[in-house]
């Protein structure tokens, strides 16, 4: 009997949940409510879209802990690292991508694998038990009526919290006699980062724009828990009048060709499309209505005469409480047909939930072929990625995370030759994290995955 699964939800973290159990010989049933619906933040049919940045953020394994997670993929064969490999754009150190040829590959790759077959489809409810296992990724947009069975089958123990969108602009409308290109710190190519330069005055009147400008309305029961790694830019502003000079807005390790009067604050824009035709406004997610935007943002020095190809938005975004609700193979404990993988598990970003949708498929394959699933090292970023995931301590003060070097477990004790114990810091310890994880992980996959 041919072994069958089901995924609902094409965005990542299903994308790669689906990928990983058609390469094991798993006939794939994949849901997904596009083109027939499309949620808020949504805009393409292709599956796997980038709403937010198109960013995957530091492709450094040696010293950031998403390097690390980007280099693990790799080494397991993951669809979503093969297309930002393919379709990637310059980004200094950071992996950006052209958004939509990066989605259009992937889904290109799933329409054409004789293992998966795709229902385009809004599942409404929970499948019973009698459709096997099925994975869901559904992603921080769960739509209204799933979310609701899904809450029914936990015990209401859904969270929330609200993510903004950063605007995108077209290059050839930046004033270049304003702006400059150059990346921080000149690392990477130069042409990586276009920056815009304001004055104390600027940044001041910026800042009371933020907080005075119109924003976008919630309902009365509604309570915004932002994610502190995405925060809307005016929520920033209301953190301090210089909050954005330690964030987004630094104007550290850049030189203005234009002046010699150094920036009070600078706001960089990084190349969101392989032409190099579009810019999105880095850190610039808002909350703000699109009115707003457009006045508060044409006063960027450079940014006079913007013209916006997509001006920022909010969405409601959802997660459970996988500490208490999920096993260590992702099933949830109440309903063990039932797994989930991806953002709304509680973790965050790009690469982080396309990693837990890997895990999903790769533990439900060995499921369905009666095997006992190897759990990854917690030495590497599989691993203690899922820790977060799957361990109760603290459950109270669960939030989503990015996968960080502080997720990792600490490194054995030096004994230098004077008996003294030598603790490694900064760099020396990033890369012996590092290279203990790539050593870990490379063994774990080359012996079960």
């Amino acid at each position: 009997m041919a072994l069958k699964a089901n995924v609902i939800g094409a965005g990542l973290a299903g994308s790669e949940a689906a990928w990983q159990l058609a390469l094991r010989g798993v006939a794939v049933t994949l849901y997904d409510m596009k083109p027939l619906k499309h949620s808020p933040a949504h805009k393409s049919d292709n599956f796997a879209e980038l709403v937010c940045s198109n960013s995957l953020r530091s492709d450094e394994a040696t010293n950031s802990a998403i390097g690390l997670l980007h280099q693990e993929m790799r080494m397991a064969h993951s669809l979503i690292m093969e297309s930002a490999d393919k379709t990637k754009v310059p980004a200094g150190g950071a992996l950006a991508v052209d958004r939509e040829g990066f989605a259009a590959y992937i889904t290109e790759k799933l329409q054409n694998h004789p293992n998966i077959t795709i229902v385009h489809q809004e599942i409404t409810e929970l499948p019973k038990a009698d459709n096997g296992i099925t994975i869901i990724a559904t992603g921080p947009l769960t739509s209204d009526s799933l979310a609701s069975s899904i809450n029914q089958a936990i015990g209401n123990e859904k969270l929330s919290f609200y993510d903004a969108i950063a605007p995108v602009v077209y290059k050839e409308s930046i004033d270049f006699n304003k702006a400059w290109y150059q990346s921080r710190y000149d690392k990477g190519d130069k042409f990586d980062y276009i920056n815009c330069p304001l004055n104390k005055e600027q940044y001041d009147e910026f800042v009371s724009d933020l907080l005075s400008g119109e924003k976008a309305e919630f309902h009365d029961f509604e309570k915004p828990e932002y994610f502190d790694g995405c925060l809307p830019i005016e929520v920033m502003a209301e953190r301090g009048h210089d909050t954005l000079m330690f964030g987004p807005m630094k104007p550290v390790g850049l030189t203005n060709p234009h002046s010699t009067e150094k920036p009070y604050a600078v706001v960089q824009l990084r190349q969101d499309n392989k032409e190099d035709t579009l810019r999105n406004i880095v850190g610039f997610q808002t909350k703000l209505k699109h009115p707003e935007q457009i006045r508060i943002f044409k006063k960027i020095p450079g940014l006079e005469n913007a013209v916006f190809a997509r001006l920022g938005g909010i969405h409601k975004n959802t997660f459970i409480k996988s500490p208490i609700l999920l096993d260590n193979y992702l099933r949830l404990k109440t309903h063990p047909h039932i797994m989930f993988a991806g953002q709304i598990t509680g973790c965050e970003g790009y690469v982080e939930s396309a990693s837990i949708g890997w895990l999903a498929g790769y533990f439900a394959a060995a499921i369905l072929q009666n095997k006992t699933p190897v759990l990854p090292p917690r030495e590497c970023a599989f691993g203690c990625q899922l820790a977060h995931l799957t361990d109760t301590t603290d459950i109270e003060r669960y939030q989503p995370m990015n996968i960080n070097f502080g997720l990792f477990p600490e490194l054995p004790k030096e004994i230098t030759a004077k008996g003294k114990i030598r603790h490694l810091k900064g760099a020396e310890k990033k890369n012996a994290l590092t290279a203990r994880a790539l050593n870990a992980a490379e063994r774990w996959l080359n012996e079960n995955a």
